[in-house]
């Protein structure tokens, strides 16, 4: 390998926040997955702790989108195609989106299903009645939302690994922590 020019990289909150979101994410939609196996005397639970956890997800999401706007990333490789930057900044655009999105209509299918937020300490009960004309259509939305988000997250994961292995740019070093 290489070795590269490319020194500018993401901050140390930045790394942090991409990979706690990441990791948080995946473990997210493997929790989402598993409420199907999950004993009957125990899904309520599950399901409360993967809203908790959703809550928490979404705050960062929505921290590290207001803290973007103050902090620009780092360049891009040079020699960087107008193709690869507009693909780019596309895809981390809609993966926003879809993090944004999918924790509200989460929220909605939640509620809907007269469920309460249970944060251990204090409990959240909106009483909604339990509308299964909302809550079943948002929760199928949720679904698809997810699933949506996962192959576009493969999409990400395989770009850095195009530009990692197949160009060899460096540019996966602006993410990966301890290489200063």
């Amino acid at each position: 390998m290489k070795e590269h020019a490319l020194t500018a990289r993401y901050s140390t909150l930045a790394q942090a926040l991409h990979w706690i979101i990441a990791l948080t994410v995946l473990g997210m939609f493997v929790l989402g997955l598993s409420f199907d196996s999950v004993p009957r005397g125990t899904k309520t639970w599950w399901v409360n702790i993967h809203t908790v956890v959703g809550l928490v997800l979404f705050a960062l999401v929505l921290f590290r989108l207001f803290w973007r706007v103050g902090h620009k990333p780092p360049p891009l490789p040079e020699g960087t195609s107008d193709l690869v930057r507009i693909s780019s900044t596309a895809m981390h655009h809609v993966l926003y989106l879809f993090m944004v999105v999918i924790p509200i209509i989460g929220i909605v299918a939640y509620v809907w299903h007269a469920r309460v937020f249970d944060f251990g300490l204090f409990k959240l009960d909106f009483h909604v009645a339990n509308t299964k004309t909302i809550y079943e259509p948002a929760e199928d939305l949720h679904k698809y939302l997810v699933f949506t988000l996962m192959g576009l997250v493969g999409v990400h994961f395989l770009a850095a690994l195009w530009h990692q292995f197949i160009k060899k740019d460096g540019l996966i070093l602006r993410m990966l922590p301890g290489r200063d």
